[in-house]
């Protein structure tokens, strides 16, 4: 069994490591293949399909009962197809009642998406096709290291490297920085969490040096005028003080964006942003802040020009356009909008009155675990928490306090291991379905080889469940009914899917939302959004006004380091799925953490190593590797791993106020060598080989 690549064309064939080696997972040693409830003794034991649903039908009621609906929550994933996102957001609702639904989508896009939200109109990562970034002369990213967390996105950078317009923003000389040696671009090297201050600086160069596109501007934004005061606050000079990036490095940097904007006849330029920025108390004021940028140079709304944000979850578009998300419902309707509910409900086939209202979200929700007040359950699909969550330790105790954890997951994950009921579900290769790409663009997955015997679909999960609970309405079990449903309750929303079917995308395989359902020629679908105006109320964008705060834990006396945190390329979220993959634990075995020569000459660190890492919230260990590609004040530390590996220990739980997006980026530690030496099992519990000598 293998993974080959084919002509597409965001990829056009390229796989990464993950991709040529996923159909390993499907094959895993350890994969759940039966339900699995704690017994008496305290340890997990097999269990039939019955006695599993039974028992959590029962529980799930009596919770109910004594704690009220909002007593039992769900925690969905950005990895699950469309369908599936659909029904877990109705399954909540209607099925449960409760209003407590979240997912790990809060972890990856939310200030991204609030950010285009408030200033585009709608959120949808790429509002233009990702090769349209081929023919520009100048690209600016922000926090996303491609080379490894996306390699066959790095092929469409290639204009600008050629034409050296490609500039990086990141504290490490990431492999994606790499890219701009040689004449190809511009590394800007910040202390992290100033990413918002460079952004400020490079406004303030575009406004003061005459470079904005002034038509632009008052055609087709608003607000202009108060995003301008802010910025010129921030000088290149005062910038560079804050941020360690010197000012001639951000005049030039204007300039180069300016050069390659249709106002100046160029080839086009692109502003995009990731998790580096994002994931911050300020990450979607960074974001505005980006978007604020391209607004002044005229960039979005024109062909071969934009801003974006680059997404990372396997489906973290179409995983958050559909009702996961503690304020939707689907179609990427708010739910709190009276018209949203009488839509929905409508489809659903209950009274609007019966669906809740908005719900915690992802940190807030998991902090009010097992509290006076607060869920007593939760139901866990496609994530696992204690590896993932910011301060995680904190996240465990948490899930510890339950009266009962219900994880779906296809592998024993660390969060699985722990849960009082564990349901064995189906992988990618197993399923028809849909995902919506980071451009808006719904694709079709299709089912290519068998499940395990004992392995069931998530919708026929809910169905049983749902049945056993009484719940109104309908549960198709077959993902094309339960798309067509969708569509119908998207239709007319921001991500307006009802002129898509499964078999309108088996027929045509290149359609972008909004797609909606027409009486006469079927919509071709939007591959370009913003070419005629803005989604707002005027159709203008919206300049946002904002200012630096600086991150939550900033570095101090009793923690004087930054850390920031990252991606490996042969690992993807918290591992459970590719530390299961030989080759792929053969070729990164273990956690590590980045440190430069100089600080690691002043803690008294070789190669190899052990350091620990300690702040307020914990202490994590890893292998110490010694480079010159990070800053002196920083060290870097990849967050797939478990146990003491776990980087996520120390990470901050702090949230940016409008997205609820945790701080994982950037907080402030010590750094110490400790007392033990290096060995291989440094790696943590491996699954699958022992890790080379």
């Amino acid at each position: 069994m293998g993974v080959a690549g084919r002509d597409f064309p965001t990829n056009r064939g390229g796989l990464c490591q993950k991709g040529w080696t996923s159909a390993s997972v499907l094959r895993a040693p350890d994969r759940l293949v039966t339900p699995l409830v704690r017994g008496a003794d305290g340890e997990l034991g097999p269990a039939t399909w019955v006695e599993a649903l039974d028992l959590v039908a029962r529980r799930f009621s009596e919770i109910r009962a004594r704690h009220g609906a909002d007593a039992v929550a769900v925690f969905g994933g950005g990895g699950l197809t469309n369908e599936k996102a659909y029904q877990l957001g109705k399954f909540a609702r209607i099925a449960l009642g409760t209003a407590n639904i979240d997912y790990n989508g809060r972890f990856c896009m939310s200030s991204a998406a609030a950010a285009a939200n408030r200033s585009l109109g709608v959120d949808r990562g790429l509002p233009f096709p990702l090769a349209d970034i081929g023919g520009a002369a100048a690209v600016l990213l922000l926090g996303s290291n491609l080379a490894e967390t996306m390699p066959p996105a790095v092929a469409h950078l290639s204009g600008a490297r050629a034409a050296g317009g490609l500039v990086v923003v990141d504290p490490r000389v990431s492999a994606t920085a790499t890219l701009t040696e040689n004449g190809q671009g511009l590394h800007l090297q910040p202390v992290p969490g100033t990413d918002l201050v460079v952004l400020l600086g490079l406004l303030h160069v575009v406004l003061a040096e005459g470079l904005a596109d002034r038509a632009y501007v008052d055609e087709r934004t608003s607000g202009a005028d108060d995003a301008r005061r802010l910025a010129a606050a921030w000088w290149p000079e005062r910038v560079e003080q804050v941020a360690g990036v010197p000012a001639a490095l951000l005049r030039e940097t204007a300039r180069l964006l300016a050069a390659a904007s249709p106002s100046r006849g160029g080839a086009g330029a692109y502003v995009l942003t990731g998790r580096g920025v994002e994931q911050s108390v300020q990450g979607t004021a960074t974001v505005n802040a980006a978007i604020n940028l391209a607004l002044a140079l005229g960039l979005p709304g024109r062909l071969g020009s934009g801003y974006g944000a680059v997404t990372g979850q396997g489906n973290g578009q179409g995983g958050r356009e559909h009702g996961q998300k503690s304020d939707q419902l689907p179609g990427y309707r708010m739910i709190d909008d009276p018209a949203a509910r009488e839509h929905v409900a409508a489809v659903w086939g209950v009274d609007p009155a019966t669906i809740p209202g908005r719900g915690r979200p992802a940190v807030e929700l998991l902090d009010s675990l097992g509290r006076a007040g607060g869920p007593r359950a939760l139901l866990v699909h496609g994530a696992n928490l204690r590896v993932s969550a910011p301060h995680s330790t904190h996240v465990a105790d948490r899930l510890d306090a339950l009266d009962l954890l219900v994880v779906c997951d296809v592998v024993p994950s660390e969060t699985a291991q722990r849960a009082d009921v564990v349901l064995p579900v189906l992988q990618w290769a197993e399923e028809e379905g849909t995902m919506t790409s980071l451009e808006g663009r719904v694709l079709r997955r299709r089912k290519a080889v068998e499940a395990p015997s004992g392995a069931r679909s998530e919708l026929w999960v809910w169905r049983e469940l749902a049945t056993r609970l009484g719940a109104p309405g309908t549960w198709d079990t077959d993902a094309a009914a339960v798309f067509d449903e969708l569509a119908r309750a998207s239709a007319g929303g921001r991500a307006d899917y009802s002129g898509l079917s499964h078999a309108r995308l088996d027929a045509e395989p290149d359609l972008h939302w909004p797609c909606p359902a027409t009486e006469g020629e079927p919509h071709p679908g939007t591959p370009r959004l913003f070419l005629d105006g803005f989604h707002t109320a005027d159709g203008r964008a919206r300049f946002v006004a904002v200012d630096d705060r600086g991150p939550a834990d900033d570095v101090r006396a009793d923690a004087p380091i930054h850390l920031v945190t990252g991606r490996v390329l042969q690992h993807y979220q918290s591992g459970a799925q590719t530390r299961r993959v030989e080759d792929l634990v053969t070729a990164s075995p273990a956690a590590f953490v980045e440190l430069h020569p100089v600080l690691a000459d002043r803690h008294g660190v070789e190669p190899g190593d052990l350091v620990t890492l300690t702040n307020a919230r914990g202490t994590v260990t890893a292998v110490a590797r010694i480079t010159d590609a990070i800053r002196p004040d920083t060290v870097f530390m990849p967050f797939h791993w478990p146990g003491e590996q776990n980087v996520n220990r120390v990470t901050n739980d702090a949230t940016d106020p409008v997205s609820g997006m945790p701080e994982f980026k950037v907080c402030a530690v010590t750094v110490a060598r400790a007392d033990l030496p290096a060995h291989p099992e440094a790696a943590g519990p491996l699954l699958i080989t022992e890790v080379p000598a």
